[in-house]
């Protein structure tokens, strides 16, 4: 189970089915996303791709001579553009290719519109998701509830996506959700429903043990969201925003042109794949080695004496460019992320996080937060994380002093607005969302740990001691010990052994943090494979806005 391998077959597979010659690559808006996660444009320029189109533009030039690949979502705007892109053809033959299942009814309106006889191909091809890693994807819907109801058009949304990684996965699994969640109920009962009307479709070759599909919903882990992130990844996201691999440095203080935008891609970058899940200070270190590596190989390069050595200047030139672009990139990125830590007094607002979520000393708790709170540093955002987390932590503690604090983020000066988002984290993610279950009580006894780690100046301690949650259900579903009362099955059938491929879904968003826990588990846990998805991924801003979306204040 490979998410970006199963969405680049696909994407190959187009290409050569087009056969030879000049190509024009014809998407939407969001099917130029799925096809950027898994493929760099120079890669498919190397295809024969010469061109990339979107299916609105109305202003593309007329180009007989190129042989028009379209790959789009099946919405009723979409046909409706390649109706009127078929009555009046800009290219010489098409190959369609849509990301879900389109009706017999569309292919015939289609068929219809090709008056000029210039389709050569229909076909579906599921990769109707954003896959983000091989073990992790998201559908890019966020803000998927109002009041903890599925707004209907992103239900389809969600079930079409959730279909599409299954198909392109070819799993036909058995399904459980959390009980607790209306809205898993509501997805596990639709996808089943959807498997039973396109059975065809889902008739792969059975294994000993079906797969299963886990839908869970964020409001059982309203912590994870809200915490800051000390791995490369999850810290890029955390703190600058991830956005289909590019991120935006264009704030950045003396940015230069070139690097304002950046694209980080485990699948076309190296160093990035190599160091996405180290944490923050390990970075350090291995920008440092790549900066002497650099160094060297720049200074060995200016001895160029002979024919020999220009010739072997110009064989090496390719790497070397890339490798002075990658130096670059990661510098000015793990510079940025070192600036926002030390302004902004981050190291101690991560201690204190990791506090409240794993440890249960109310006293000392609440008088770290205050101390925190009186300091100029902290940003209105990570005080409204730290009283928010408490607010979560001591909901029904009997010496809770969340109006205290409450009413101090009112003298900081934090707006009425931002203060009212706090009491939404508790209204979201409190004991009665999660129906009583205890988001602390496994990690009460974990004794505080601090790591410290070297390699750059400033980062002295970190604190790790979270779990997701969703690593302790699926710790729990592998034993054979995620309980049925809580996790139900959706039909009769039932697994009798331990699953062997696991699809889960967190409604309401997942976190880098958590695709991590999950890299984790899959090394961890030979012969068992697991692949995380969610509506979208979350950073603590993202993750206001869900909120802000899902509550009824």
């Amino acid at each position: 189970m490979n998410v970006i391998q199963a969405v680049k077959l696909y994407i190959s597979k187009m290409i050569e089915d087009s056969g030879p010659g000049m190509k024009v690559l014809l998407m939407d808006q969001e099917t130029i996303s799925f096809v950027s996660m898994v493929y760099a444009q120079s890669e498919i320029l190397q295809k024969e791709v010469y061109l990339f189109e979107l299916i609105g533009n109305r202003n593309r030039e007329t180009m007989k001579h190129l042989r028009a690949i379209c790959f789009l979502r099946p919405t009723p705007e979409n046909i409706d553009l390649l109706k009127r892109e078929l009555t009046i053809p800009k290219y010489g033959v098409y190959f369609i290719y849509f990301s879900n299942v389109i009706s017999k009814s569309e292919i015939k309106g289609l068929a219809e519109a090709d008056a000029q006889e210039v389709v050569r191909e229909v076909q579906e091809f599921y990769g109707d998701y954003l896959a983000i890693s091989p073990h992790a994807f998201s559908l890019g819907i966020p803000n998927c509830s109002r009041h903890s109801n599925w707004k209907p058009a992103l239900l389809s949304r969600a079930c079409e996506g959730l279909t599409a990684v299954l198909l392109s996965l070819k799993k036909c699994p058995m399904i459980r959700y959390q009980n607790s969640s209306e809205m898993a109920k509501k997805l596990a009962e639709t996808i089943k429903q959807t498997i039973a009307r396109d059975t065809s479709l889902f008739d792969f070759r059975r294994t000993d043990v079906s797969p299963l599909l886990l839908i869970l919903d964020r409001r059982s882990d309203a912590v994870t969201p809200l915490l800051n992130q000390w791995t490369y990844q999850a810290m890029v996201h955390e703190l600058l925003g991830i956005k289909n691999n590019r991120i935006d440095l264009s704030n950045v203080p003396g940015i230069s042109k070139e690097l304002q935008e950046v694209v980080l891609s485990s699948e076309q970058d190296e160093f990035y794949s190599q160091n996405l899940y180290n944490n923050f200070g390990e970075i350090g270190s291995k920008i440092k080695e790549l900066m002497d590596e650099f160094q060297k190989k720049s200074q060995s390069n200016k001895k160029i004496e002979s024919i020999a050595d220009m010739k072997s200047f110009v064989e090496n030139y390719p790497q070397f460019k890339k490798m002075s672009g990658t130096v670059a990139k990661h510098v000015t990125v793990v510079g940025e992320l070192s600036r926002i830590v030390n302004l902004y007094n981050l190291l101690e607002v991560s201690e204190v996080e990791q506090e409240l979520a794993c440890q249960s000393d109310h006293n000392e708790a609440l008088k770290r937060i205050k101390e925190l709170l009186s300091k100029d540093k902290l940003r209105p955002l990570d005080a409204c994380r730290l009283v928010g987390l408490y607010g979560l932590r001591y909901e029904n503690h009997s010496n809770s002093n969340f109006v205290g604090l409450m009413d101090s983020l009112r003298k900081r000066g934090v707006s009425e607005e931002d203060r009212q988002m706090v009491r939404r984290v508790v209204e979201y993610g409190g004991g009665r969302s999660r129906s009583g279950a205890d988001l602390f009580g496994q990690e009460n006894t974990i004794s505080k740990t601090k790591r410290f780690f070297k390699g750059l100046k400033g980062v002295e301690n970190i604190y790790t001691q979270h779990t997701p949650q969703v690593h302790d259900t699926l710790d729990q579903l592998l034993k054979g010990k995620l309980r049925e009362g809580a996790y139900p099955y959706v039909g009769s059938s039932q697994l009798k052994e331990r699953p062997q491929d696991v699809i889960v879904f967190i409604i309401g968003g997942i976190t880098y943090e958590e695709i991590l826990a999950i890299y984790n588990l899959n090394k961890a846990t030979p012969g068992v494979k697991i692949i995380i998805g969610g509506s979208t991924v979350h950073n603590f801003q993202s993750f206001q806005a869900e909120i802000a979306s899902g509550t009824k204040m």
